[in-house]
């Protein structure tokens, strides 16, 4: 009975000792007798209290290493998590009866993390769970920066132990159209000016004099005389040349990606140009010019886009000439720009301008009797040109979804090959198409005038 007394005091000052350890806030598992396994959760570093309804005599854990138990009283049992894992609580009776088996599975903790999830990213539905020692995040957040910062959070609870299973929910394709103008104007004035002797004396013919004529200038533009006295004859030509050039150039590609993915697209064709290889073999290579554009969007937040942009328009100079192995090669004109620029659905922005004005003049003439006031203009030669050029590239982003095909109309849907008696009889280059819906609006455009992708 001595013995029996002091086992019971004792174990009544570690329960007192134990239960003081136990945080306010610790879970109770109740399992009743003839239960054949019961389920626990135990959070790593955290405890739980599984109570009895009725007295056990012994009780064991599996893997100690996982959890560990200590006995509060007769009927009350203290696990705390360890590591990660599961292992196998068991209450027997005081005659080696099964009181029940309990389940002990020993995850992270996640409690803060799920509270510090929702004051960073409030309104997102966002799961979390936990597998052995790693963090399961699941559901649909609204834009991949918070998916971002829900997986940065997570990787500081778990490092290198976070699975990704969400979505990002909302529009995620991005129209981007672009429209690249241009306007070049060229002028260019020349004044020469040509002045000539000669005698005739018998079959002898000397003449002199001088010119100032620009390989420019024709006599078409010209304006001359000539005196002649007997064997003397005076030749006086006076040469002017105008130019003006102007020079519109308007191009709007346009292109879909879905956010994160690369998109290009070319207008144009393709210059081949032969290159020499090894042992003096001939080789074509491909050179693209025309409206090139290539893209990578991602939506940031909502509507917010950030867009990785590589834009160009070249075309083919006949003022430059190359001559390569006997093959004459022109060379490219080409405006191009890349950038990175963020902006919301709908709104426009030029990434590119640019304003060139090209001035040279010049002037030539015959020593001294260039400098001559008024007479002087006939023995010189003035010339100049002035080139402007003008190229701005305006972006805008749009955030699209499909839709059914019947809504959209192709250039081809309102235009039908005539027949050979519409042709041939009544002289029409279309026929008549009965359309409905989006394609009848598009045919109803009037082809009598001016008509066009781009109408003023």
């Amino acid at each position: 009975m001595h013995m029996k007394s002091t086992l019971s005091a004792g174990m009544l000052g570690i329960a007192v000792a134990l239960a003081a350890a136990i945080p306010a806030h610790s879970e109770t598992l109740r399992v009743m007798n003839g239960a054949a396994s019961s389920s626990l959760t135990v959070p790593m570093n955290r405890a739980v209290v599984v109570e009895a309804d009725q007295p056990f005599a012994q009780l064991s854990i599996a893997n100690p290493g996982i959890a560990d138990i200590s006995t509060l009283s007769d009927r009350s049992i203290y696990v705390l998590g360890k590591a990660p894992g599961r292992t196998t609580l068991t209450l027997l009776g005081e005659n080696g009866s099964l009181i029940a088996n309990v389940d002990v599975h020993v995850s992270i903790d996640v409690g803060e993390f799920k509270e510090r999830l929702q004051q960073i990213l409030p309104g997102e539905q966002i799961e979390v769970r936990t597998a052995a020692d790693s963090i399961v995040l699941s559901g649909t957040v609204s834009s991949a920066a918070k998916l971002d910062r829900a997986l940065d959070l997570a990787e500081r609870y778990a490092p290198g132990r976070v699975s990704n299973l969400m979505n990002v929910g909302g529009v995620q394709q991005v129209m981007l159209k672009v429209r690249i103008a241009e306007m070049q104007r060229s002028v260019s004035k020349e004044l020469s000016s040509a002045i000539g002797a000669s005698v005739t004396r018998g079959t002898f013919k000397p003449s002199g004099g001088y010119s100032t004529s620009s390989a420019g200038g024709s006599a078409e533009s010209g304006l001359g005389f000539s005196l002649t006295r007997g064997s003397f004859e005076l030749n006086v030509l006076l040469e002017a040349l105008e130019s003006k050039g102007l020079v519109r150039t308007l191009a709007e590609p346009n292109l879909t990606a879905l956010s994160g993915q690369e998109a290009d697209f070319l207008a144009g064709g393709e210059l081949p140009i032969p290159t020499r290889g090894d042992n003096n073999t001939i080789s074509i290579e491909y050179k693209p010019f025309g409206v090139e554009l290539k893209f990578t969007p991602r939506v940031v937040d909502g509507d917010l886009i950030n867009l990785e942009i590589s834009t160009a328009v070249s075309s083919i100079d006949s003022s430059i000439v190359t001559v390569a192995g006997g093959t004459t090669i022109n060379g490219f004109k080409t405006r191009r720009t890349t950038t990175t620029v963020e902006m919301r659905d709908g709104e426009s922005f030029a990434i590119a301008g640019l304003l060139q004005d090209d001035f040279t003049d010049g002037a030539s003439q015959v020593p001294w009797l260039g400098d001559v006031p008024v007479l002087g203009s006939l023995f010189r030669s003035v010339d100049f040109q002035r080139k402007q050029s003008e190229l701005v590239i305006i972006i805008t982003p749009h955030l699209v979804t499909p839709v059914r095909g019947e809504a959209l109309a192709l250039p081809t849907d309102r235009v039908r090959p005539p027949t050979e008696a519409e042709l041939f009889l009544l002289g029409k280059t279309a026929g008549n198409r009965s359309a409905k819906g989006a394609v009848a609006e598009v045919a109803k455009q009037d082809f009598s005038g001016s008509y066009g992708y781009v109408m003023e």
